[in-house]
């Protein structure tokens, strides 16, 4: 039998996981424990970027968000630094990451020459400095590729006909957009690029001395990969741009060996050097795996940068609303997700305007104001929103004639602004609303048996009662809120595994049993609504989030960005 004792005895695991404001490493040891971790803060540790939040805006070209490629390497190297300080580098058997999902890298021709033979006594950033055709990254808080999206689903036949071959309609942060878009307005970038990399596959790429492969589950946010076939669409890559398969590389499973680890981390780290890389893969199917989210009638809540809901199904069945990608842990199967931009520096905005920048003060306002508001409905979009496609603005709204006796005499009127508690409870409540409305039109679990909250937020009891009430369902969350890292730790140790053993062996069965004594298990922090009071709660909230509904239908209508 397959386990978790198959771990050699002091082996430790290490997961990256590289996302919009920061690289953090998890360290699991034999047992699934964590022992260390370790973040690098891209404003606050890197200040010479002069970035906000990670990325730079450009003024000039609406939409258009990305980061400095250079960055990550140096992210990179600090992070090892810090890390070496806790464990023994010599004693990592497997190593593999998470990267936010669609950014891309563009490596310049003559590169992987530079990559196979980097010199240990020198930095990363000194040798790969002059390594990429553009030194920008676009990534997936850009929206500046509305054109692009439309042109590709009118070359295969319509938005519906490319979710249903790449298991979504084209969205502007979607990688094949992007390269569209350099290729038709930078063509001398595009034609000095060797090879286009996701983060993911570019930190892999950077740990192993060559190019890695992009794995089939972040190669699913690309809008180029056949989703039933898992290899790259030719009618997508022809309606894309030219040559771009031999630019791309060939896919791997996520679970599946990139190669050893680089002399260069050999020598300058002391890696050992049978030390195994294993695909990375994007950060939401990396968290999928940190949350050990294996049972269909479940959902993950990821409350980060952006906000994310996910679960897991058997088969793909794409629509014009949310994502379908292979699910990385499991090669016959799917994960289903939902992605909204406005997130945490969303929430951080209200926060800053309305709760005097404290989040105590901000979680006093929510646990102070009533549930549901007194029918205030709140749309807040600092960028440009991916569901509903709307762009930056805020819409308010408080909804009359609110008993559960008559649902259809909802009206609603439109004001400026609320006070300042009312502002607070109306983003946090308006957030879970449209998840709710969104995961039932998309055909998730409603009910769910129950919720995995993960990342920052996660940590908010008060954020966490709200999606209790909203959902109708318990509430977990994990021993840490960054699970994406957490997932790449266990992706390692799987991957090592699975070389193991000549083949995959199901993931689950390093835990099973043992959920508890590992870092992997999810704790219960909200309890589902039992009473009669709750359960009325629960029905004003239905009828709340159907009403919030069809106003953003109305929106979208009016001002949408479709």
């Amino acid at each position: 039998m397959v386990g978790r004792s198959s771990l050699p005895d002091g082996a430790l695991f290490l997961g990256f996981d590289s996302s919009t404001q920061s690289v953090k490493a998890t360290v699991l040891n034999n047992d699934l424990i964590i022992v260390a971790s370790e973040t690098v803060n891209f404003d606050s540790d890197l200040p010479h970027y002069k970035t906000e939040g990670g990325v730079y805006r450009d003024p000039t070209d609406d939409g258009r968000i990305f980061s400095p490629t250079i960055m990550w390497v140096e992210a990179l190297e600090l992070l090892l630094e810090k890390l070496k300080l806790k464990i023994d580098f010599s004693k990592v058997v497997a190593v593999s990451g998470s990267g936010q999902q669609h950014g891309s890298v563009y490596w310049k021709k003559g590169s992987q020459d530079v990559l196979s033979s980097l010199d240990p006594s020198k930095s990363l950033v000194s040798q790969l400095k002059d390594a990429f055709s553009t030194m920008d990254s676009p990534i997936w808080m850009d929206s500046s590729t509305t054109k692009q999206c439309r042109e590709i689903e009118n070359a295969v036949g319509g938005a519906l006909e490319l979710s249903k071959l790449t298991g979504s309609r084209a969205y502007e942060r979607f990688t094949g957009p992007q390269i569209r878009k350099i290729y038709q307005t930078a063509p001398h970038i595009y034609e000095n690029t060797e090879r286009i990399s996701l983060v993911s596959s570019f930190m892999a790429s950077i740990l192993v001395g060559y190019y890695a492969s992009i794995d089939e589950t972040d190669g699913a946010g690309m809008n180029l990969m056949d989703i039933n076939k898992r290899t790259w669409s030719k009618t997508v890559l022809e309606a894309t741009a030219p040559d771009l398969e031999q630019k791309l590389g060939n896919l791997a499973p996520a679970y599946a060996v990139a190669g050893r680890i680089s002399p260069y981390f050999v020598e300058r780290h002391q890696f050992d050097k049978n030390c195994l890389a294993i695909q990375w893969s994007g950060d939401n199917p990396n968290s999928l795996a940190g949350l050990t989210l294996n049972t269909p009638g479940d959902l993950a809540i990821s409350l980060g940068t952006s906000d994310t809901v996910f679960g897991i199904t058997a088969e793909a069945k794409p629509s014009l609303e949310g994502h379908v990608f292979p699910n990385p842990v499991e090669p016959d199967g799917y994960m289903v997700m939902l992605c909204y931009k406005n997130g945490s520096l969303t929430r951080e905005d209200v926060r800053n305007q309305c709760a005097e920048k404290s989040w105590d003060v901000f979680n006093n306002y929510l646990e102070k104001t009533p549930p549901l508001n007194g029918g205030k409905l709140g749309f807040y979009y600092k960028d440009h929103e991916i569901l509903p496609p709307l762009p930056v603005g805020f819409h308010r709204y408080i909804v009359e004639n609110f008993s559960e006796s008559a649902p259809d005499n909802l009206t609603e009127r439109e004001v400026q602004e609320f006070d300042s508690p009312s502002e607070v409870r109306a983003i946090v409540e308006g957030q879970m609303l449209s998840m709710r409305g969104h995961a039932e039109r998309f055909g998730m679990p409603n009910p769910p048996k129950r919720i995995i909250a993960t990342g920052g937020a996660s940590s908010n009891e008060s954020i966490l009662k709200s999606i209790a009430q909203i959902f109708g369902c318990p509430v977990f969350t994990v021993e840490r809120p960054d699970s994406a890292s957490l997932g790449a730790a266990l992706r390692a140790a799987h991957g090592w595994m699975c070389n193991k053993e000549g083949g995959f062996v199901p993931i689950s069965c390093m835990y099973m049993g043992n959920l508890e004594k590992t870092s992997l298990g999810a704790k219960l922090a909200v309890q589902a609504p039992t009473d009669a009071e709750d359960m009325e709660l629960l029905k004003k909230y239905t009828l709340l989030m159907k009403k919030r509904m069809e106003i953003e239908r109305h929106l979208v209508e009016k001002i949408g960005r479709v």
